[in-house]
């Protein structure tokens, strides 16, 4: 590629099969998949991901939210979607685009039958249980109830019931997770005893795919581990990053002792300095944690951090000792330099920068 002109997200559709097939390598044949696409497919470019995930032959896709799942409807994607988080508000736009809901609590499930009461015949939903995460889910003493509520509703089918690990990444958790596994298989077990039918099961996420692999059930669910990163060394050096975040150089300035750069003078310069400012800032996603020396980006390959204040629109940093010029690309993170990396320096995660850089930001795909 040439020069890039501007701030740019290119996304690398090469590493995305990459990591699905490293990731498929490690479950049964039998097991199906599901790609996890929320957020605008972890900050990248939703549909695009999601066509190449479908083409594939992923057998669902994930998204958090009904308006999710309806873009990519509307963007032709006729894999099955999971929607993780629906809410009452939303059935119809759901029931419309034949999304998935998880039902995860008494009162979405009476919702539920309440909105598709006469509508529909056996309309997939999935029931998620809470085994430890504490965040959504049924209880293991809400089966009975379940079982009551579902008795003799034909508008409705359970396809599937899953929970989800809370750490599958840690090994010190590693008898937390296993007490996890174990609830689950019991949940699921008297369910299935009540239902009289067996719904397909899934609880593994990416972290889990690697390290329990005796739990892939019928089905495993990966999100951040397409997208290049496994939440452990031991992973990520199989895998690629997907998201590539670049920019440029929009102008250099010579610094003198005693002079400050940025709002509030948060950089005061104890001697000569050359510094560079560059067209990416907050409202891109480069939160104002990052300034202040404690990130950097790469020119030429060097290391330049990012010195005072982030801007809405700019950073600025310290590039002497560095041969470069207005206009010369600046990588953010990348496969040379993760976003866990990136991250890293301002005490956050992966997902959080990748899924914060903002839709003014270019995408552009590479690879298709």
């Amino acid at each position: 590629m040439g020069k890039i002109g501007e701030t740019t997200l290119e996304i690398d559709l090469a590493a995305l099969e990459h990591n699905f097939r490293f990731l498929k390598s490690k479950i049964g044949p039998e097991t199906k998949f599901l790609a996890v696409v929320k957020a605008f497919a972890y900050g990248s470019d939703m549909l695009a991901i999601a066509q190449k995930m479908e083409n594939f032959g992923v057998d669902y896709l994930a998204v958090a939210y009904t308006k999710e799942g309806a873009l990519l409807r509307e963007g032709g994607i006729k894999c099955r979607i999971l929607v993780l988080h629906p809410q009452p508000a939303n059935f119809e736009e759901l029931f419309q685009h034949h999304l998935e809901p998880s039902i995860y609590s008494p009162n979405l499930l009476k919702s539920f039958l309440q909105f598709i009461e006469g509508q529909q015949s056996a309309y997939p939903i999935h029931i998620k249980f809470n085994t430890g995460l504490n965040r959504l889910g049924f209880w293991e003493n809400d089966v009975d109830y379940i079982v009551e509520q579902l008795k003799d509703r034909t508008e409705i089918k359970v396809v599937s019931v899953f929970s989800h690990l809370a750490a599958s990444e840690d090994p010190k958790e590693k008898e937390f997770s296993q007490r996890q596994i174990q609830s689950f298989q019991k949940i699921c077990e008297h369910l299935n005893g009540k239902l009289g039918y067996t719904p397909f099961r899934h609880m593994l996420n990416t972290s889990g795919i690697i390290n329990y692999p005796e739990a892939q059930f019928e089905m495993v669910r990966s999100g951040i581990g397409l997208y290049g990163y496994g939440n452990e060394e031991k992973v990520d050096k199989y895998l690629k990053p997907v998201a590539s975040l670049k920019t440029v150089i929009s102008q250099i300035h010579r610094i003198e002792p005693n002079e400050s750069v940025g709002y509030n003078r948060a950089f005061k310069s104890e001697g000569f300095r050359t510094t560079a400012t560059l067209p990416l800032g907050h409202a891109d996603g480069i939160g104002r944690h990052y300034g202040n020396g404690k990130a950097h980006v790469l020119i030429k390959g060097k290391k330049a951090p990012i010195i005072g204040n982030v801007c809405m629109d700019m950073i600025m940093v310290d590039i002497s000792g560095i041969d470069c010029k207005e206009g010369d690309e600046v990588l953010v993170f990348g496969p040379d330099r993760s976003a866990e990396a990136f991250a890293s320096s301002a005490q956050t995660i992966s997902y959080e920068i990748l899924t914060a850089i903002s839709p003014r930001v270019k995408r552009v795909i590479i690879n298709p």
